[in-house]
């Protein structure tokens, strides 16, 4: 890689990463939380999932949503690179169109009047109308 092209970290603030023009792709453990960021920021997704949901995340971004790809557990490097390379520039380039698309469906559904929106002001509504029983 090119000097300057890439940074690796220990932290960094995620969804402020993810929502910059410039991120091309997101390697993640599938996490609901990672999951929701990048399809927030438009952001297609290498996956190497671990445990608990992370399995079925990485599953749904790959075969339901089309945004991603998953990375085999006995991943070798020129293996890791050919996948980024095919997410970028190669075959599975359309991943990041459908990407685009599924940021505006989440743009869409957390706006006001939106599905998410409306869902959370009503769970906000009947929590604090819902009186607790002894």
């Amino acid at each position: 890689m090119p000097s300057g092209r890439g940074l690796i970290t220990n932290w960094c603030p995620q969804v402020k990463v993810l929502s910059h023009r410039s991120v091309g792709l997101f390697v993640t453990h599938a996490g609901w939380n990672s999951m929701m960021e990048s399809v927030s920021g438009g952001v297609p997704v290498l996956c190497w999932p671990i445990f608990a949901e992370q399995p079925s995340n990485a599953r749904m971004a790959c075969t339901e949503w089309g945004i991603g790809e998953e990375i085999p557990h006995e991943v070798k490097r020129g293996q890791f690179a050919r996948l980024v390379k095919d997410m970028m520039a190669g075959e599975k380039r359309a991943r990041k169109e459908k990407a685009a698309e599924w940021e505006v469906k989440a743009k869409e559904a957390t706006k006001v009047g939106g599905s998410s929106y409306s869902s959370l002001d009503a769970l906000i509504h009947d929590v604090l109308t819902t009186r607790m029983i002894d």
